[in-house]
């Protein structure tokens, strides 16, 4: 599994947390986002969202995985290019992946194959964060099924998208909403200030 394709999202982003949040704080934000998919929150929905929901569950676990264990998080944080010193966090002049590099590059930090393509994944923030001084006009969409809305607008506006959304729910929970489907369609060309459209679920409100 991969997430998400060419977004470059970190770990950091799909939880919303600082790099320099506490191993507590990174686990409330897990439970806070995990709560919003508890299967009584999900009963009656389309399949669409209930596949949606289990892609979300699945990248906030990964998340956890990696930010979760000390070793791992050290690991990750020096794959990204960032370090803690005394004077706070601080990027290093380089990273160290040039533009289309992989997590494969960094063999210390891959468990099985599934952890391996989705720290891959989300590792790509590499390539945005490398010099590009004539970004290309057409870019590959990014894959954002299984990203709450937050993380899917922070991801969509670096890459230069307009997002606009469409609700599924008709009386939401005032809660972060879990992108269900796109348009355009995943790893497919548009041009760089062009719409993605994504069909946005929430768990409904209790009616009183």
């Amino acid at each position: 599994m991969r997430v998400p394709s060419g977004a470059g999202i970190t770990c950091y982003e799909v939880l919303g947390v600082l790099s320099t949040a506490s191993t507590a704080e990174i686990r409330r934000r897990c439970d806070s986002k995990a709560s919003l998919l508890r299967p009584e929150l999900l009963a009656g929905a389309s399949s669409a969202v209930v596949s949606a929901a289990s892609r979300a569950q699945e990248i906030l676990d990964m998340a956890w995985w990696v930010l979760g264990d000390p070793a791992r998080r050290a690991g990750y944080d020096e794959a990204l290019g960032i370090r803690h010193t005394g004077e706070g966090l601080n990027r290093r002049e380089s990273i160290p992946s040039e533009p289309g590099g992989s997590l494969k590059d960094f063999g210390f930090l891959l468990g099985n194959g599934q952890e391996a393509l989705v720290l891959d994944g989300l590792l790509a923030v590499a390539d945005f964060l490398a010099p590009h001084p004539h970004p290309p006009r057409r870019i590959m969409v990014p894959d954002v099924r299984g990203l709450f809305y937050s993380v899917c607008s922070a991801a969509t506006g670096r890459l230069g998208l307009r997002l606009t959304a469409v609700r599924l729910t008709e009386n939401p929970m005032p809660v972060d909403g879990l992108v269900v489907d796109q348009t355009p369609r995943p790893l497919t060309k548009a041009r760089r200030d062009g719409v993605l459209t994504v069909r946005v679920w929430h768990p409904a409100a209790t009616r009183a």
